[in-house]
């Protein structure tokens, strides 16, 4: 992974982090916003169904015993009441047929309804599911209006046969949802089954309501969230990668990674060039101009027209593995890549990036093994070590990797990026005066590279330091607009720090469409102003920057990130359908946060 490759990967990940630790104030606060302007006419239930359910009764005793809850094991409580009458026994209750009930007054239907709720309650105690949900069955019949706890009593019930009855649990938890929105352990009932029926987008939207409704008290309904997101997300991401035409990322990711490898110059061509030799030193030739879609083109046509001698293959290999790599064929990667290698066992530089994709599968003994063998073969090749210290600063080893990067510079001290991430790995191990040291030295020295200034930028960032931080990312910014391609990063940080100084939410768009303008495909500006949006409100536009982060991710990790953050704000967008009655109690929360 590249320097530059890298810092886009972070600021995605600060942006998306930022968000994370605090993601109960946003989805309170882009709820209320969406509650707000919705103006959605809804039907307020005026079910009675709390006089008769033990959830309120019960509320008065919770801080004498700890109460069972939807989630425990021998399945979720019931919500009743202990009746205020006597219950008759089985035989006294078989008497009241439909015809026996039809002839009674409202009074007594609905005494007697209760009498069989309470004897289904005593089967669901004692397990006898089959025999319970018959009689919340009679409840149901007997009732002269609808109770929402009978049905929800009676989905307890399927919940826990063997096998459970899911289908059902959803019917009825729909019946006591239609005569109660409000109704939580309903609510959480159908998630469930939904979740196990695998129609994930209605147990999201269920779980995201009670999370709303219990103001964030449940712990086991947010985890379920994610981890319905995570579900969706994934399987929707494998969907799309299946029928998804493999594709080059944008020219800064190509132009990143390509720079995190020290220049080469092309090889030389043979005394008599075959054809496939003249078009392999086109490829490169492109590759210089940033034609990466030509250079990839331009390679794979050299390689079936066939090269003429042994080295000029395994550049080529070497080059359309990187290629392959970058469209994310990792198999396909690896192939050519070890082929280069078989055909010249010392091009040290096809070593290093098979250790690249062994991290791609998540592999890192295998890439270390890579690197011992490249060592072998010329110990003195600076690219070895640099890339080594990636690997192990993304392991968290910031000591050693630091020990690598130092290396590389000792081998050749001209390479931007060794100095930076030596600064870099200094910080992460707090060392924070050797870092801004480092990088004062670093930005010394190169002082027509950009990349020292952004990078010192968002260590300042990281430290608060808005002003300072907003300075050398103006100077990246002036140094990039002198570069074809332009790298962007710089534009997009100084819009992340413009927000997190003063919340100066035009300022940050201002500067991520800039990015956007110029790299239309910068998927760092598209994750920020699709948070931007998020924590705005502006739940549809933010989706609608989710739906185009999707569609830039290369890999399947970046497509499930875009994916979870897209289905979590469309069911903010159904609560809010809704929930319009809730909106100024969560304006209140988003307030409190």
């Amino acid at each position: 992974m590249s320097s530059s490759e890298s810092s886009a990967a972070t600021l995605v990940e600060r942006v998306q982090n930022f968000v994370s630790e605090n993601k109960q104030a946003i989805l309170i606060g882009t709820a209320a916003a969406a509650i707000a302007v919705g103006g959605v006419a809804y039907y307020a239930s005026t079910s009675s169904s709390g006089s008769t359910d033990l959830e309120k009764g019960e509320k008065k005793d919770r801080k004498k015993k700890k109460k069972k809850t939807v989630n425990d094991t021998d399945g979720p409580i019931l919500e009743e009441r202990k009746p205020k009458v006597q219950v008759e026994d089985e035989d006294d209750l078989a008497k009241y047929t439909s015809e026996v009930v039809d002839a009674l007054p409202e009074e007594e239907r609905s005494r007697i309804a209760g009498l069989f709720k309470a004897k289904g309650n005593e089967a669901y105690k004692a397990r006898d599911f089959s025999v319970a949900a018959q009689l919340y069955t009679r409840a149901i019949e007997t009732s002269p209006k609808a109770e929402p706890v009978f049905y929800s009593n009676r989905a307890a019930c399927y919940m826990n046969m063997e096998p459970p009855k899911h289908a059902l649990v959803v019917e009825d938890c729909d019946a006591a949802i239609k005569l109660d929105s409000n109704y939580v352990k309903a609510l959480n009932r159908r998630a469930m089954a939904c979740e196990a029926l695998e129609r994930y987008p209605e147990a999201l939207r269920d779980f995201t309501a009670t999370t709303l409704l219990e103001k964030f008290t449940n712990q086991t309904t947010q985890l379920a969230v994610e981890r319905v997101l995570k579900t969706m997300a994934t399987k929707e991401a494998q969907e799309i990668l299946k029928t998804r035409e493999p594709r080059l990322p944008p020219v800064t990711f190509i132009s990143a990674y390509f720079a995190a490898f020290r220049p080469r110059p092309h090889p030389t061509l043979p005394e008599n060039p075959s054809t496939g030799d003249r078009t392999l030193l086109q490829a490169f030739e492109a590759l210089d101009a940033h034609d990466y879609a030509h250079a990839f083109s331009l390679v794979n046509e050299a390689i079936d027209q066939d090269i003429s001698w042994v080295e000029g293959k395994a550049e080529a290999l070497n080059l359309r593995g990187t290629f392959k790599f970058l469209i994310a064929d990792v198999e396909g990667a690896k192939e050519d890549l070890n082929e280069s290698i078989k055909l010249v066992p010392s091009f040290t530089q096809s070593w290093v990036k098979i250790a690249s994709v062994y991290m791609e599968q998540s592999q890192p003994e295998k890439a270390f093994e890579c690197f011992e063998e490249a060592i072998k073969h010329n110990a003195d090749d600076p690219d070895i070590y640099y890339h080594r210290g990636q690997v192990l600063f993304i392991m968290s080893k910031f000591d050693e990797a630091a020990v690598n990067y130092t290396k590389s510079t000792e081998l050749d001290d001209t390479f931007v990026f060794s100095h930076i991430q030596l600064a870099v790995a200094q910080y992460k191990s707090g060392l924070l005066a050797n870092a801004m040291a480092q990088f004062r030295r670093t930005m010394k020295a190169f002082p027509q590279r950009s990349e020292p200034l952004n990078y010192y930028g968002e260590l300042l960032l990281d430290q608060s330091r808005f002003q300072d931080a907003i300075e050398k990312f103006d100077k990246a910014v002036e140094i990039e607009k002198l570069k074809i391609p332009q790298n962007v990063l710089p534009l997009v940080n100084k819009g992340l720090t413009m927000y997190q100084m003063d919340q100066n939410v035009g300022a940050a768009e201002r500067c991520c469409n800039e990015a956007l303008r110029i790299d239309p495909e910068c998927d760092a500006a598209v994750a920020t102003l699709a948070q931007l949006n998020l924590q705005q409100g502006r739940i549809e536009k933010a989706i609608e920057y989710f739906q185009k982060q999707a569609d830039l991710a290369r890999t399947e990790t970046e497509l499930i990130n875009a994916l979870s953050y897209q289905y979590a704000s469309t069911a903010q967008i159904e609560f809010s359908k809704n929930y319009p009655q809730l909106a100024a109690q969560m304006t209140a929360m988003a307030r409190g946060f």
